[in-house]
């Protein structure tokens, strides 16, 4: 993998996190960063990418003062995408890349409660739904949705960047399950739970994601 300077901040922002959450001194996260971005830089990928990861780590690094421990959050957003198969069914990739979080954190010797809070929060990711009070969850998953609050432009190309992501589903098959996803997000109380990035963002993200439900409804229409 090529040492861009993005890549060597990226690793550098990993190391400190996990020295932060208490890894044993003797620890070496480095191979294991790596071994993680190598993951989101896979070739079937076209969101959930690096610059995804990046995107929620600012938002959270931008935020960290919402979080009970922005370091546990942070090691949340570099697992919570960590296994990433569009051909998986239900919540599997989220079970899977908690798995990975456990396997990794604990071979670094972070302390198992840590772990555990960082299984967790990546479990939040499979529904984004986050109980009143719990302020890390709420941040990562607000910092995952991010996108949704993009301008018009941004969101048009996230959109986009799914449906190559799912280049192996028929047309149909894909509008129907996209379709389902939005209006899984629109039943959502808040897609937005922190009322600093609520304020913000909550009306723009309900825009967008209304804006592509209803293309998807006018593409259905059009191929009948």
């Amino acid at each position: 993998m090529r040492q861009t300077r993005a890549v060597v901040d990226l690793l550098d922002r990993w190391r400190t996190a996990v020295r932060s959450a208490g890894a044993s001194p003797d620890a070496s996260p480095a191979r294991a960063g790596k071994q993680l971005l190598d993951r989101w830089r896979e070739p079937h990928r076209h969101y959930h990418t690096v610059a995804h990861l990046t995107a929620v780590l600012d938002v959270v690094d931008e935020h960290a003062d919402l979080a009970g421990q922005v370091d546990l959050v942070r090691l949340a957003a570099w697992f919570h995408d960590a296994v990433y198969d569009p051909r998986a069914s239900g919540y599997a990739n989220e079970h899977d890349s908690a798995a990975v979080a456990d396997e990794v954190l604990t071979g670094l010797g972070v302390p198992a409660s840590s772990v555990a809070e960082v299984r967790r929060l990546v479990l939040l990711t499979a529904g984004h739904t986050v109980a009143p009070g719990d302020r890390d969850g709420a941040l990562l998953c607000d910092a995952d949705l991010a996108v949704l609050a993009a301008p018009a432009a941004t969101y048009e190309r996230y959109a986009a960047a799914i449906r190559r992501e799912y280049a192996h589903v028929p047309e149909p098959a894909f509008r129907a399950g996209r379709a389902a996803v939005l209006t899984g997000l629109l039943a959502l109380p808040g897609l937005f739970r922190l009322p600093p990035l609520a304020g913000r963002w909550e009306q723009p993200a309900r825009d967008n994601v209304r804006r592509e439900l209803a293309a998807l409804s006018e593409e259905s229409g059009g191929a009948g």
